[in-house]
């Protein structure tokens, strides 16, 4: 076996795994329901049937083969979410151990070098350290920035003509399409490693809300006008969309990292643009 994918019921993962089918590497993708593994093995790939939270179903899926692409897949349902980040990265690097698979592709974020106030970033921080410190196995971390997928859970109010945020709507962050993600991911595992690496990944450009309200008018050929709701609204919004208190506060947390320029790259690592611009994500999250 040449690769083993998680994560391709998401993005990312999905387009690692094509990538790789299609260049004709010997895929193995990991489901947590077998169902969802039938389309892959029509594609040509081998299913593991596992649960990244469990060190053992993981390390057998990962068994034999010379990379995997790995991640702590979300979960906004759970009540307390650092105590599933918890074991989820605890599984991870048990299995990875376990496995002494040589080469590890981990999805990391923008931040992650913080140990504190970066909100959820915080705790991949962690998972980053330990899997640095195994003897077996070269870890590449792949610290993406701000997903313009995200925005999609902003699109609610266009036809008001407003993008709703909560941060100033001039600042420009970095942000990156997750299919140049998958194709990075997909890419790094073909390239191998000798050693642990941090690859700080953004897109072709900053972005603003500004910026991104610009492309939606474009897009919807009306005025759509980004507004800041200020930071202060943005536990009690989340809530009554249903986000656990505690996921809401670390959302606080990370979006005010993020104003305050903590949550950014350090610029001391190799660094990739990504090819996907903004206005083309956001036509395929309206269809357009």
């Amino acid at each position: 076996m040449d690769y083993v994918i998680a994560g391709v019921s998401g993005h990312t993962g999905k387009v690692a795994a094509e990538t790789l089918l299609e260049a004709g590497q010997k895929v193995r993708v990991i489901v947590r329901d077998a169902k969802k593994g039938e389309p892959w093995k029509a594609k040509g790939a081998e299913v593991a049937v596992a649960d990244i939270g469990n060190a053992e179903e993981l390390a057998k899926a990962l068994a034999g083969a010379k990379g995997a692409y790995l991640l702590s897949p979300p979960n906004m349902a759970v009540a307390d979410f650092p105590a599933y980040q918890k074991a989820t990265g605890d599984a991870i690097v048990k299995a990875v151990e376990k496995s002494k698979i040589p080469h590890v592709v981990l999805l990391s974020s923008v931040g992650a070098q913080h140990a504190s106030g970066t909100g959820p970033i915080k705790g991949i921080h962690p998972i980053e350290i330990a899997l640095r410190g195994l003897q077996s196995t070269k870890s590449t971390f792949i610290r993406a920035a701000y997903f313009m997928e995200n925005l999609g859970g902003s699109l609610g109010a266009l036809e008001q003509g407003i993008l709703p945020t909560f941060q100033p709507t001039d600042l420009s962050f970095e942000m990156i399409a997750t299919k140049d993600i998958g194709t990075l991911a997909a890419k790094t595992l073909r390239e191998g490693a000798k050693e642990n690496t941090v690859i700080e990944l953004g897109g072709p450009k900053k972005y603003s809300m500004d910026d991104a309200a610009a492309a939606l008018t474009k897009i919807v050929g009306k005025p759509i006008k980004a507004h800041n709701a200020g930071i202060d609204a943005m536990v009690p919004t989340l809530t009554s969309f249903g986000f656990p208190q505690g996921l809401a506060e670390l959302y606080k947390e990370m979006t005010v990292g993020l104003i305050e320029g903590r949550v950014a790259f350090e610029g001391t690592h190799r660094t990739v643009k990504g090819t996907t611009d903004l206005e083309t994500v956001l036509r395929g999250l309206l269809g357009k």
